[in-house]
């Protein structure tokens, strides 16, 4: 939906969320992970070797994630990152680090980006914000989708717990935790077709930026 509208309205489409995947994969790769167990220390070391962009693809026309000038678009997208990448986003090194270079970013303007602390930490003073949710069922059964799209495995009931989980770790985690702005608005999206969302989503856009 925010690739879309970015697409649209011809602005640059940020996912901070794959910032936060591509930092996890770095540190699966360079053995900061054992087992469950973040290295933190090592982390905070090699933040600084950690540069997180985006390129469109001219194919489909829609960004990929690029890690250190590497496209690993679908390899941030595994259940073995998902499963990781909420303690990872705890940890305030990293989200002070992820802040900056997503702020850096915004600093022309004429931006989408969708993550779980735009409106309320990244860009509180942002022309226009929404707050999606949608029930984890939902959301899970459309991860699911995306997976095997992808060629993928994917078991349901794993993705779901891991759903649940990154909510309550994100819910409850001590820096930027998800909430919603207050100045947000709420688009409840279970019930509603892609179609549906892009249309409520551009409305809101033609009312309250274009006009």
């Amino acid at each position: 939906m925010a690739k879309d509208l970015a697409r649209e309205i011809g602005y640059i489409y940020i996912d901070s969320g794959a910032m936060y995947r591509a930092v996890t994969l770095y540190s699966i790769e360079n053995g900061i992970f054992k087992g469950d167990t973040i290295n933190t220390e090592e982390l905070k070391k090699r933040m600084n070797d950690i540069h997180i962009s985006f390129r469109i693809d001219p194919e489909t026309g829609r960004p990929n994630t690029y890690l250190n000038g590497v496209n690993v678009e679908n390899k941030i997208r595994t259940m073995e990152v998902s499963s990781k990448v909420s303690p990872i986003s705890t940890l305030d090194f990293v989200r002070s680090a992820m802040v900056r270079q997503q702020q850096a970013m915004g600093n022309e303007k004429g931006i989408v980006m969708d993550g779980r602390d735009i409106g309320t930490t990244v860009f509180p003073n942002a022309e226009l914000k929404i707050f999606v949710t949608a029930t984890p069922e939902i959301r899970a059964q459309r991860r699911y989708d995306e997976l095997k799209a992808k060629g993928q495995k994917a078991s349901f009931d794993e993705i779901l717990e891991n759903v649940k989980q990154r909510d309550y770790i994100d819910q409850h985690r001590e820096v930027s935790p998800l909430r919603k702005a207050d100045d947000a608005l709420l688009l409840d999206n279970t019930e509603l077709t892609i179609q549906q969302q892009k249309e409520w989503l551009f409305n809101q856009y033609n009312q309250r930026i274009k006009a």
